[in-house]
């Protein structure tokens, strides 16, 4: 199953330049975010929003209200589909 998962932007990392710590259902994960931002001030701004998230990629940003909801929608879906609770790390 391919699917993007929303994350929030919680750090950037120090280590490597375009890539941030993003919070994704409680587990911080390194993604590359120089999709949705260009350059390092830009990528400075994006701490605190929250991104889709697909293979260590921030695919596109989102807003909050439109995360939440697909967060809850994933977590659902989690509960009936094995491989969408393997992903957001549910036990079954």
């Amino acid at each position: 199953m391919c699917i993007g998962i929303p994350g929030q932007i919680v750090a950037l990392d120090e280590t490597q330049p375009g890539t941030a710590w993003v919070d994704v259902c409680g587990v911080r994960r390194s993604v590359n975010i120089m999709l949705v931002a260009g350059d390092s001030q830009a990528c400075l701004a994006l701490i605190g929003h929250w991104v889709l998230v697909h293979v260590g990629f921030a695919m596109s940003r989102l807003d909050e209200e439109e995360a939440l909801e697909t967060l809850q929608l994933l977590q659902q879906m989690g509960e009936v589909e094995s491989d969408v609770g393997a992903f957001l790390g549910q036990r079954g």
